[in-house]
Formats: C-alpha cells, structure tokens, sequence
C-alpha cells in the first residue's frame, strides 16, 4: 500500500491516499483516534497500513453527523458492528428528524409571512416568532393543566392531555402554522378575572369525580365523533346516553329528565375553551380536507343534542 521500505507513510501520504488535507490527518491524530505507528528520526508522524482504512472509517462516520465522542466510542468497538455504532446511528438519525421538522416548520411560516397581505404581516411576524421549531405544546399543556383539578389523579390527567393537546404536523402548510400560532397566544394569554378559571361541572364532581368523569366524556366524544364523520345531525341515542353516563357517575346521581334539564343549564358555553378547539381543528386537518372532529366539536355535538332532548321534555 506505502511506498516506503518499512511499510509506513507519513502524513502527507496518508492525508492524499485517504483524500483528505493534512490539519485533518493531525486534528484526528491529536485527539487519540488515528495512531501513530512511530515518528522519524525528524520528529515526523509515520503512519501503519492500518490507518489508510481508520481514517476512512473516521471519515465516513463524521460525513454521517457523528460527533468526536461518538466516533471514538465505535472505533473502540472491536468490530465497529455491535450496539455503540447502532445506538449512535439511530442517535443521529433521531437529531436528523428533528431538523428536518424545525426546517419544514420554518419554511412553511416563512410562506406564511410571504404570502400575507403586508398589512397584516406585523402580526403574523409576531404570532409565529413567539412559537419554537420545531413547535413545543409545552404551554397548551400549562394552559390545562390550571384547567383541570388540581388534585386530579396523574393518570387520568395524562390521559386528557394525550387527546386534548395536538401534534404539530410535521410537514405543515402556512394555514396550519397559523393555526397553531394563535393556539399558542391563546395558551399563554392571560385569563380574564382568575388565573384557574374551573367549570362548574369540575366544582361539582371534584377531583376524583373529574377523573370518572373525563373517562366517560372520552368514550361519549368517540361515539358523537363516528356520527360527525358520518354528517349526522345531533339527537338523542347511544352517544347522548353515554354522555350522561359520564355526568351522573362522576356525580353519583340518577339519570332522570330532571337531572338532564339541570346539566343543559350547568354546561354553559365557554368562548375561550371552544375557540381553543376550532384552532385544534385547523391544525390537524390539512387545508381542503374535511375536518376531524376533535373533542371540543363532539361536546358541542353532544350539548347541542342535550338541550334539544331537554327542550322537548319540557314542552
């Protein structure tokens, strides 16, 4: 492979073999991950036949992302097969994903300033500068965590959240970067006249009853929500009965007419809770498609069929 009568090279052989420049072959040398054989009697690094392949190895690794460290862990390994190159590949590839979401995200509220009318790009440059990227739902999760019972268990709580706070898209379109801006602001603004505003339903069934309730509300949502798809308008039925279900568990009282007319009038309608989901809705529904219904549409599906139930029993 060398030219030389004991095998070795020097650097400068090594650097032009392995199709890198000289400061390389010395800057891996420094840090103990290409060896030197021997040195001249000049004081000049002489390298093995060995090195030609580490160093393309090196060269290879660091074209992937690696960093130093990670490069020296596999070098370390005996066969450079095993686990230390798999884990920092798939490493690697994990910090490459995420990149490339920041970059999408920036890309499409780029489009998003573009695109505005000029007189209304103050504020979208306001709305999208105060969102990371790639986005965090870190203050949706605040905003409901004030929401909620303070002593609801974890479990249920984690579970709420699971439904209640959107994935950012990670390919999204301008429509959606806006959406989710404003869901944000929205998050982070502060809330007229207390800083935890509770329903009257959580006041009511506390915290352990909050739990009870969420679970049966997630079942009623998912049932209003195969009848949404559908276009089906609200009426009493299964999912109405569920409903309920949630409300009188969580309560530990009887369905009756009686109790049905009291919850109508007990779910009052909240603007900011409901614009909060019609914002949900824009960011996990891609423009021209038909929206998902999420679980703020299926409790207005729902209330909707409740005072329409309460009404005619009053009648």
């Amino acid at each position: 492979m060398f030219m030389s009568h004991d095998g070795l090279c020097g650097i400068g052989e090594l650097a032009e073999q392995a199709g890198v420049t000289v400061k390389t072959v010395r800057f891996y040398s420094d840090r103990g991950l290409l060896p030197e054989a021997s040195r001249s009697a000049g004081g000049h690094r002489r390298y093995g036949p060995e090195a030609l392949g580490r160093l393309r190895l090196i060269r290879s690794l660091r074209a992937l992302g690696l960093a130093v460290p990670e490069v020296r862990r596999v070098l370390d390994e005996e066969d450079g097969a095993g686990g230390v190159l798999e884990d920092a590949v798939a490493g690697r590839l994990r910090e490459v994903g995420s990149e490339l979401r920041a970059l999408r995200w920036r890309e499409a509220a780029l489009r998003l300033v573009q695109e505005c009318p000029p007189g209304e790009r103050a504020d979208r440059l306001r709305l999208v500068g105060a969102v990371a990227s790639p986005p965090s739902t870190a203050p949706l999760v605040r905003f409901w965590r004030g929401w909620l019972p303070p002593r609801m268990p974890a479990r249920a709580t984690t579970a709420f959240l699971e439904v209640a706070v959107p994935r950012p898209p990670d390919d999204p379109a301008p429509a959606q970067v806006l959406a989710f801006a404003r869901l944000n602001a929205l998050t982070l603004a502060p809330c007229p006249g207390t800083a935890q505003p509770q329903p009257a339903a959580h006041r009511a069934a506390g915290a352990r009853g909050a739990s009870v309730l969420y679970a049966g509300l997630a079942e009623a949502y998912e049932l209003a929500g195969v009848r949404m798809r559908r276009g089906v308008d609200p009426h009493a039925g299964e999912a109405l009965d569920c409903f309920v279900s949630a409300y009188t568990g969580a309560y530990g009282v009887r369905d009756t007419p009686d109790f049905r007319r009291v919850l109508a009038r007990r779910l009052a309608d909240d603007p900011r809770i409901d614009r909060y989901w019609e914002l949900v809705a824009e960011v996990v529904t891609r423009p021209g498609a038909r929206p998902e219904p999420t679980p703020g549409a299926a409790h207005d599906w729902l209330f909707a069929a409740l005072r329409a139930q309460s009404a005619a029993t009053a009648a």
